[in-house]
């Protein structure tokens, strides 16, 4: 599925969400790496919010459809799916559109587990992934202080942002 029109633009954004509610027997993978927590995210694959919220960010800036039409819960295929493998799907999509990553930039909410001791993992395993250096891929985690937000305690939100610029 190639873009219509990407010839004219030399910049492209894109901006990605997800969420998904925790519960037991699963193991919490974040950023495509394992965190240790007492539960994993729900979902038909491994249920990696913020590698999920990357993707549609980098689809949503080609203009294409959300990583849900893309790697449907429908399709037994990606029962359990890894997301690195998904997302280094989207990534080769944006090439064959003609375009690569500059930057991205992610929020994290979440009141458990603490981000902070493995934000630098998630940040050097999203920049292998997206083809950038680490210091081009933000990572910023928030608490939801009761605003209910991500439901305390019970589930995981991310957002990202993305910017793509033509390939040389």
């Amino acid at each position: 599925m190639t873009p219509l029109n990407t010839e004219s633009h030399v910049l492209r954004t894109g901006i990605g969400f997800d969420a998904h509610g925790l519960v037991k027997g699963r193991v919490l993978v974040l950023g495509g790496i394992r965190v240790p927590h007492t539960h994993g995210l729900a979902g038909h694959s491994d249920g990696d919010v913020l590698l999920h919220a990357i993707a549609d960010a980098l689809l949503g800036a080609l203009a294409l459809p959300d990583i849900g039409t893309r790697f449907p819960d429908t399709d037994p295929a990606y029962k359990d799916a890894d997301s690195t493998v998904l997302l280094r799907d989207v990534v080769s999509e944006v090439g064959r559109a003609g375009y690569r990553v500059v930057n991205l930039d992610c929020i994290l909410v979440c009141d458990s587990p603490a981000i902070g001791p493995h934000s630098a993992a998630m940040r050097e395993s999203i920049a292998a992934l997206a083809g950038v250096a680490a210091d081009a891929v933000g990572l910023k985690a928030k608490t939801t202080e009761g605003t209910g937000l991500a439901v305390r305690n019970q589930s995981i939100a991310a957002f990202a942002t993305v910017l793509l610029t033509r390939s040389e």
